[in-house]
């Protein structure tokens, strides 16, 4: 082996040496690690309260608009019941006037043609 590749073998071992030796950690790192480790958690639980305040506002805004459409519903089965029971007085007023002119076109008849009122029979 030649003295130049025994160095550089040497030089190569001093570096490993001096990188896998213990050395003391950085003033603050545990400090830093702590911190950056709860400030992970806080975003974590950020982010999952935000995603729950989404999630109830759409339940909320769901019950709003089914609230809305049940309401309508309602409101138009009312309107057309009301509009039906308008009908049925409507016909039973056009019933009592049509039977008051249909009795006055028979008393006026029976006046104006006396003799067949025998014929009949």
């Amino acid at each position: 082996m030649e003295p130049e590749q025994f160095e550089q073998i040497a030089e190569l071992e001093r570096e490993l040496r001096q990188a896998f030796e213990r050395k003391p950690a950085p003033p603050g790192l545990k400090g830093r690690i702590l911190a950056a480790r709860a400030q992970r958690r806080n975003e974590r639980l950020q982010h999952r309260m935000v995603v729950w305040q989404r999630l109830a506002a759409a339940v909320v805004l769901m019950a709003a608009v089914a609230g809305g459409v049940a309401w309508r519903q309602v409101h138009e089965r009312r309107k057309g019941e009301e509009a039906r029971r308008q009908v049925f007085i409507a016909l039973r007023i056009t019933q009592r006037a049509l039977n008051q002119v249909s009795a006055q076109l028979d008393a006026r008849s029976r006046a104006d043609h006396p003799q067949d009122q025998g014929d009949t029979e």
